[in-house]
C-alpha cells in the first residue's frame, strides 16, 4: 500500500490527484469517500421535497437550501469524522481496517486536526446563518448528537441509534427553512431516516466485529449476530412504514394521483432494501462495503417520484 494511504480507501481521487499536503486532512474528512456526505445529504432533500409537496411552493430559495445542504453535508460530514478520528485515535490504532488514519498512524497531530475541525465547522456556520432563524436554531442543536456519537460505542449497544439521529437532522433543518415551521411531517420523515440508518450502518458495522469484540467496541452488528437478517428486516419495514406516513401527510391537499405517485418513491426505496437484504452476508467484507455503499443509490430513488408528484 502506497505510503500514507488508508487500508480501506486506496486508490481515490485523494491518492491521484490532491496535493500532499492535503492527503491527510481530506482523508480525516472522508472526502476519499463521498459515500458519507450522500447519507447526510440525501436525508435533507427527503424533507425538502416533501415539504414542497405539502405546500405547493417552490422558489429560488429552495434552490439555494438544495445548494447549501450539500456543501454543509460535504463540511459538517468532515468535521463530524475528524471529531470522529480525534475521539476514537487509540480505538483505530487497534484496529486493522483504521490504523492506517491519518491520526494513528502519525500524519496528523491531534491539535491539527482540532484546528482542521473548526475550520470545516466556521464555514459550515457561514452557510447556516443564510437560513432561516428557526434553522439556525435547529443547526445549533444538531451540534449535540454530533459530538456525543463517537462515545457512543463506548456505553450502549445501539451507537447506530445516534448516528441516525445525527445524520437525518437535516431532514428537520431543512423542511424548517422551507416552511418555516416543524410538524409531524417531517417527524415522520426524520424516523425513517433513523431506520434507514440502523438499517444501512448495521451492515457496514459488521466489517469490523471481530476487532470491536477485542478491544470491546459495542455495535448493533455484534449485539444481533446471526439474528442479523431479522433486524435488518425489522428496520426495513419501519423506514417504509414511517416514509409512507410521511408522505400521506405532505400529500393531504393533493390530487390521488398524486398521492400515489409519491408513495411509489417508498415503495421503490423499499425495494432496494429488499435487495440489499437478499445479498447481506456477514463474511464477505468487500460485499458489506458494497452494499453499504448502495444506499447512496437507494436514497436517490424516491426523489424523482415526489418531483413528478410535485408537478401534477
Amino acid at each position: 500500500m502506497p505510503e500514507g494511504t488508508v487500508a480501506d480507501s486506496a486508490g481515490n481521487w485523494v491518492d491521484r490527484w490532491a496535493p500532499s499536503a492535503t492527503r491527510p486532512y481530506l482523508r480525516l474528512s472522508r472526502a476519499d469517500r463521498p459515500i458519507g456526505t450522500w447519507l447526510l445529504f440525501l436525508p435533507c432533500l427527503w424533507g425538502l421535497g416533501l415539504a414542497m409537496l405539502a405546500d405547493g411552493q417552490a422558489s429560488l430559495f429552495d434552490l439555494w437550501l438544495v445548494i447549501g445542504a450539500g456543501l454543509g453535508a460535504f463540511l459538517m460530514r468532515g468535521a463530524g469524522c475528524t471529531w470522529n478520528d480525534i475521539t476514537d485515535r487509540d480505538i483505530d490504532a487497534q484496529v486493522a481496517r483504521t490504523r492506517s488514519r491519518p491520526i494513528p498512524s502519525g500524519q496528523v497531530s491531534v491539535r491539527a486536526a482540532l484546528g482542521w475541525m473548526l475550520v470545516q465547522t466556521l464555514i459550515s456556520l457561514l452557510i447556516l446563518l443564510t437560513f432561516p432563524n428557526i434553522a439556525i436554531v435547529l443547526g445549533f442543536v444538531s451540534i449535540i448528537p454530533v459530538l456525543i456519537y463517537p462515545f457512543a460505542k463506548r456505553f450502549t449497544w445501539w451507537p447506530q441509534v445516534f448516528l441516525g439521529i445525527a445524520f437525518n437532522w437535516g431532514t428537520l433543518l431543512v423542511w424548517a427553512a422551507h416552511a418555516g415551521s416543524l410538524s409531524w411531517t417531517p417527524a415522520m420523515i426524520y424516523l425513517a431516516g433513523i431506520s434507514w440508518t440502523l438499517f444501512y450502518d448495521t451492515i457496514y458495522a459488521h466489517q469490523d466485529t471481530e476487532d470491536d469484540a477485542l478491544i470491546g467496541v459495542k455495535s448493533t452488528a455484534r449485539l444481533f449476530g446471526d439474528k442479523t437478517p431479522q433486524w435488518l428486516r425489522v428496520f426495513f419495514v419501519m423506514t417504509i412504514i414511517f416514509f409512507g406516513f410521511a408522505v400521506v401527510l405532505a400529500c393531504r391537499e393533493r390530487s390521488i394521483l398524486s398521492l400515489v405517485i409519491a408513495l411509489s418513491g417508498p415503495w421503490a426505496l423499499g425495494w432496494h432494501l429488499s435487495w440489499q437484504m437478499q445479498r447481506f452476508d456477514p463474511k464477505d467484507g468487500a460485499g458489506l462495503l458494497r452494499l453499504f455503499r448502495a444506499n447512496r443509490d437507494a436514497g436517490l430513488i424516491p426523489l424523482p417520484f415526489f418531483a413528478i408528484a410535485w408537478f401534477l
